[in-house]
């Protein structure tokens, strides 16, 4: 007999609790094999496809596209054992090594058809029983992800519908079950009969930050679960219900409103916590880029890998901060205590169709300029591509932001928090420009540096950033350092 097992959204690593569902990789009644990619999900550092642990026929699937998900929740339910002699084989039910969701019997008679569910849960679908006697629990916690946004050979799939009775339902899991799948990170608070159920600790976090207490709130997840996205639309809801001195007579006409979710919405989120800790500073200056053009033209000879302008660029900061270690460094708000890297792992702005990310060059200051190049161009592609992974978008010590690329000179940014530096290079053009006493038509670049001004005062910005403009102008000062 078929046993349904329900698959969770697993643990995606580096504090993530939430994924929004891109696209379906299977219906119901496909057959899938073990790890075979089910879904694809957008989270705050990449796209990733997530494969299912098990295999079997895909009983319900559970969320829209364009729906918000927290860690834990159900994506599929499989009937483990239902594949069809013709398709069995070594790709049956046997679930991976990595978590180990909960496994429930199909009720006797009760089919394996359902319907695909909403954001609340499916209309019909088979219902997890209580595991048996010394059947494993879920702990729902350290499921670790092995290998996803990768995919695996996909199995043949078939439409299967085996003949359930009509109108059958089956009871939907009981508030404990889903507490249970969830893990420890789920919760339940209780307040004469009103029961809070919330997985997500940014839910609570929200919560807190808008002082909005979650008893008040109705979760439209499944079970009543309480999602960001109910607790962000009564924070609407509130502020709508307070007076506004200018009344609206409603939504204006083609206005469109675009959620910030995803990529967009975490570097949103990243900026506005950078600007409100960070008591940032920028200082610029402008630099004859003539020379270091010439060095690149030299360097990229027939024969040889190309090097970028961007991969000089940032071989030129980490001699900077070679010279200048503390800039190097975050600010421990909690300790009160700034911390000096050992390591400088560069990032820089990549610009893509979902958004602005910084992929991040892993030990830059040991890489040579050609494996510098090779490596951000490696990890440009894989950006544009929305393959970057979790680990390749995260624990950067200094960024180099280079929007001379869209054509403007100079720029503040914003610092990537909690990064304390930011070196940013505008575009590079024809200038009049005093060269050796004459007046003459050079390549002009601007340099900005903005820095935390918690980290270093103005003489040490001003010092990285004359080192560097230096070294835009004469290239062959970085010979005499790191």
């Amino acid at each position: 007999m078929a046993e349904v097992r329900e698959f969770t959204l697993p643990d995606l690593g580096e504090g993530l609790t939430e994924a929004v569902i891109v696209q379906w990789l299977v219906e119901v009644g496909d057959v899938v094999a073990v790890d075979q990619p089910v879904v694809e999900v957008e989270t705050a550092k990449a796209m990733v496809e997530v494969p299912c642990p098990y295999g079997g026929v895909v009983t319900a699937r559970f969320g829209e596209e364009g729906a918000e998900v927290p860690v834990g929740a159900p994506l599929v339910t499989v009937a483990v054992g239902a594949v069809p002699d013709d398709l069995a084989g070594d790709e049956g039910g046997t679930p991976c090594a990595w978590g180990s969701p909960r496994s429930s019997a199909v009720e006797s008679g009760g089919g394996v058809d359902s319907a695909v569910a909403g954001p609340g849960g499916p209309t019909t679908a088979p219902a997890p029983a209580p595991p048996e006697a010394g059947e494993p629990q879920d702990s729902g916690s350290g499921n670790v992800l092995v290998g996803y946004g990768t995919s695996s050979s996909s199995a043949r799939r078939r439409r299967i519908r085996p003949g359930a009775p009509e109108g059958s339902a089956h009871r939907p899991p009981a508030p404990a079950s889903l507490a249970a799948a969830a893990g420890p990170a789920a919760t339940t608070e209780a307040n004469g009969t009103r029961t809070v159920a919330v997985i997500s600790p940014l839910v609570r976090r929200i919560a807190r930050e808008h002082g909005l207490d979650l008893r008040d709130v109705r979760g439209t997840g499944r079970e009543g679960l309480i999602l960001r996205t109910d607790v962000e639309s009564e924070v609407r809801a509130r502020a709508a219900r307070e007076p506004v001195a200018v009344a609206a007579a409603g939504p204006v006409p083609g206005e469109e409103r675009i959620p910030l979710k995803g990529l967009r919405g975490a570097a949103a989120e990243k900026f506005r916590r950078s600007r409100h800790e960070i008591p940032d500073a920028t200082c610029w200056v402008d630099a004859d880029a003539t020379e270091l053009l010439a060095a690149r033209r030299a360097m990229n000879v027939p024969g040889a890998p190309k090097v970028s302008l961007l991969a000089l660029l940032a071989r030129i900061c980490t001699a900077a901060l070679a010279r200048y270690p503390e800039l190097n460094a975050t600010v421990d708000t909690a300790a009160q205590e700034i911390v000096r890297l050992p390591t400088v792992h560069l990032g820089f702005a990549a610009q893509t169709d979902r958004g602005l990310v910084v992929p991040v060059v892993r030990d830059a200051q040991d890489r040579t300029v050609e494996q510098l190049s090779a490596e951000i161009a490696r990890l440009t592609d894989a950006a544009r591509a929305g393959k970057l992974s979790p680990a390749e978008l995260s624990h950067g010590t200094f960024t180099l932001n280079n929007y001379g690329v869209f054509g403007v000179d100079g720029s503040t940014p914003i610092l990537n928090h909690p990064e304390a530096a930011m070196l940013g290079v505008g575009r590079i053009a024809a200038k009049p420009w005093v060269h050796e006493g004459e007046l003459a038509v050079r390549q002009v670049v601007q340099l900005s540096f903005t820095f935390d001004h918690r980290v270093c005062d103005g003489g040490t910005a001003g010092g990285f950033l004359r080192y560097v403009a230096d070294c835009v102008e004469r290239p062959a000062l970085l010979l005499r350092g790191r």
